[in-house]
């Protein structure tokens, strides 16, 4: 029996719309059908712009599915048509996108995920705002809270991500004249997204973010002997995350697995309760801890309930299983069982002096809303 290879996925990454992710995507398209390869479009979103409409001309595309909802009809990639067609390649834009309820997926990711499994290699498209880890920085940098994201693992296993690249000032002129919105749509982003500022930041925030991941390659070949060299010991970093029920939590698991990420090291989170479990707590401040359970989980952090309600069962559960830095923000509220001591920071500091306690503050926008 032949067993099929896992499909092979490459992403365009960009920093804003317009940069010319869907065009480079397309072209590329075009290069390998003129190259022999099975290729077709699962699903492909112009916006109006007439240079990338064109750039379809010539590919196949295959029709979408069509979903009711609310007495409306939407349409969405349709995978079980790709799947049965099966071409070599499929290209799909917008990765993050997310899917109207009744789909069969919540986000486009995951269908994607589904398509690489029975072996279709994917071209597809993203900008670095909708990166899960990023999600507060961005808000920091443009006021804007970015709703769809993908998490970092996806990106991370990508096969190959290109940086497509285009100075603020040139995307500007884009935008001016009409090649990337409508004006009336244009005049919206130029007052609020697209604002000079905001675009430089992303653009250099995508450009580390390129240079982070070409550095983890090389590492990764290095460490299968691609060098040709034994390479010097790595410390090995090991990250806990207390998750309470506090709305910040979800801020401070994504800045403690991307800093894990970066360092190559792995990332733990943890809950504390009397009880082992959520069942003591009331249904508000258990739906909001669940949720953060889920969070973690979904970024590929491993996750624990403790049974206790101090914080040196926190510190022991820390100190065996090798942590070398605790993530934790300030407690608001109830966030923290009432018994534990009345500055829970404090006493963790004083009880972990082996570790790095870092406090995650939820630091002001820098951009309007």
């Amino acid at each position: 029996m032949t067993i099929r290879k896992r499909g092979k996925l490459k992403i365009f990454m960009g920093y804003a719309a317009g940069v010319g992710k869907t065009f480079k995507m397309l072209e590329e398209a075009h290069a390998l059908q003129a190259e022999g390869v099975d290729i077709a479009v699962g699903y492909f979103e112009p916006h109006a712009r007439q240079d990338t409409i064109a750039k379809a001309e010539g590919l196949e595309i295959i029709p979408r599915a069509r979903i009711e909802y609310r007495g409306s009809l939407f349409e969405e990639m349709d995978v079980d048509r790709i799947v049965k067609r099966r071409p070599q390649v499929c290209a799909v834009d917008e990765f993050p996108h997310s899917n109207v309820p009744g789909s069969a997926r919540a986000k486009r990711w995951e269908d994607v995920m589904v398509l690489l499994e029975v072996g279709i290699d994917i071209l597809t498209t993203m900008n670095i705002q909708h990166l899960e880890s990023l999600n507060d920085q961005i808000r920091q940098i443009t006021g804007v809270v970015v709703r769809e994201t993908i998490p970092d693992w996806i990106v991370q296993k990508a096969d190959e991500v290109v940086m497509v690249d285009l100075t603020p000032r040139a995307l500007l002129h884009r935008l001016e004249r009409g090649a990337v919105y409508r004006p009336e749509q244009a005049q919206r982003a130029l007052q609020n997204f697209f604002r000079e500022p905001s675009l430089v930041a992303l653009r250099e925030l995508a450009l580390r973010e390129a240079a982070h991941g070409v550095g983890l390659r090389i590492i990764e070949d290095e460490g299968q002997g691609g060098a040709g060299g034994q390479q010097p010991p790595r410390i090995h970093q090991k990250i806990l995350v207390y998750l309470t029920s506090d709305p910040k939590t979800a801020m401070v698991t994504r800045r403690a697995k991307r800093i894990s990420d970066f360092l190559g090291g792995e990332c733990l989170a943890v809950a504390m309760q009397p009880t082992g479990d959520l069942s003591a707590m009331n249904r508000p401040d258990r739906e909001a801890l669940e949720k953060h359970l889920n969070f973690a989980r979904n970024q590929h952090v491993q996750t624990r309930i403790l049974k206790g309600s101090d914080a040196s069962t926190l510190v022991e559960f820390a100190r065996q299983n090798g942590v070398t830095q605790v993530f934790v923000t300030r407690p608001r509220g109830r966030a923290w069982p009432r018994r534990i001591f009345p500055d829970p920071i404090q006493e963790i500091i004083g009880l972990a002096k082996d570790m790095q306690i870092v406090i995650v503050s939820d630091r002001e926008m820098v951009g309007r809303r």
